[in-house]
Protein backbone atom coordinates (compact mmCIF):
# COMPACT_ATOMS: atom_id res chain seq x y z
CA UNK A 1 0.00 0.00 0.00
CA UNK A 2 1.34 3.45 -0.81
CA UNK A 3 1.87 5.72 1.97
CA UNK A 4 -1.12 8.04 2.90
CA UNK A 5 -1.12 11.68 4.67
CA UNK A 6 -3.88 13.66 5.95
CA UNK A 7 -4.11 17.14 7.11
CA UNK A 8 -6.52 17.48 9.50
CA UNK A 9 -8.46 19.28 12.30
CA UNK A 10 -9.50 18.07 15.37
CA UNK A 11 -13.14 19.22 15.26
CA UNK A 12 -13.57 18.86 11.47
CA UNK A 13 -16.35 16.76 10.05
CA UNK A 14 -15.12 15.74 6.49
CA UNK A 15 -11.79 14.84 8.13
CA UNK A 16 -14.02 12.26 10.33
CA UNK A 17 -15.58 11.05 7.26
CA UNK A 18 -12.51 11.20 5.35
CA UNK A 19 -9.84 8.97 7.93
CA UNK A 20 -13.49 7.03 8.42
CA UNK A 21 -13.57 5.39 4.76
CA UNK A 22 -9.95 5.19 4.96
CA UNK A 23 -10.31 2.91 8.12
CA UNK A 24 -13.24 0.56 6.65
CA UNK A 25 -10.82 0.10 3.73
CA UNK A 26 -7.78 -1.09 6.38
CA UNK A 27 -5.56 1.49 5.37
CA UNK A 28 -2.83 2.97 7.47
CA UNK A 29 -2.10 6.78 7.30
CA UNK A 30 -0.16 9.42 8.66
CA UNK A 31 -2.07 12.20 10.14
CA UNK A 32 -1.04 15.59 10.79
CA UNK A 33 -2.97 18.09 12.64
CA UNK A 34 -3.02 21.69 11.73
CA UNK A 35 -5.24 22.77 13.85
CA UNK A 36 -3.19 24.16 16.55
CA UNK A 37 -0.12 25.19 13.91
CA UNK A 38 -0.31 27.94 11.94
CA UNK A 39 3.44 27.04 9.85
CA UNK A 40 1.83 23.29 9.55
CA UNK A 41 -1.29 24.83 8.36
CA UNK A 42 0.76 26.84 6.25
CA UNK A 43 3.32 24.12 4.59
CA UNK A 44 -0.25 22.16 3.84
CA UNK A 45 -1.54 25.35 2.33
CA UNK A 46 1.83 25.95 0.12
CA UNK A 47 1.84 21.54 -0.93
CA UNK A 48 -1.90 21.28 -1.64
CA UNK A 49 -2.59 24.55 -3.06
CA UNK A 50 -5.79 25.19 -0.15
CA UNK A 51 -6.02 26.24 2.88
CA UNK A 52 -8.88 23.86 4.05
CA UNK A 53 -9.24 20.56 5.43
CA UNK A 54 -8.77 17.81 4.92
CA UNK A 55 -6.47 17.36 2.39
CA UNK A 56 -5.12 14.04 1.33
CA UNK A 57 -1.83 12.61 -0.47
CA UNK A 58 -1.81 9.14 -1.70
CA UNK A 59 1.86 8.04 -2.75
CA UNK A 60 2.72 11.55 -2.57
CA UNK A 61 0.15 12.84 -5.09
CA UNK A 62 -2.76 15.41 -3.80
CA UNK A 63 -6.35 13.92 -4.64
CA UNK A 64 -7.51 16.83 -2.65
CA UNK A 65 -10.25 16.71 -0.03
CA UNK A 66 -13.17 14.47 1.66
CA UNK A 67 -15.67 15.08 -1.32
CA UNK A 68 -12.56 13.82 -3.81
CA UNK A 69 -11.55 11.28 -1.88
CA UNK A 70 -15.14 9.82 -1.46
CA UNK A 71 -15.63 10.73 -5.17
CA UNK A 72 -12.03 8.69 -6.13
CA UNK A 73 -14.16 5.84 -4.38
CA UNK A 74 -17.65 5.55 -6.12
CA UNK A 75 -15.50 5.59 -9.52
CA UNK A 76 -13.84 2.96 -8.72
CA UNK A 77 -10.69 4.42 -8.45
CA UNK A 78 -9.32 4.40 -4.81
CA UNK A 79 -8.84 1.34 -4.53
CA UNK A 80 -5.86 1.09 -7.70
CA UNK A 81 -4.31 4.32 -6.40
CA UNK A 82 -3.99 2.88 -2.91
CA UNK A 83 -2.54 -0.31 -3.52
Amino acid sequence: MKNVEIYTTQTCPYCIAAKGLLKKKGVAYTEIDVGADPALRQAMTERAGRRSVPQIFIGGTHVGGCDDLHALDHAGKLDPMLA
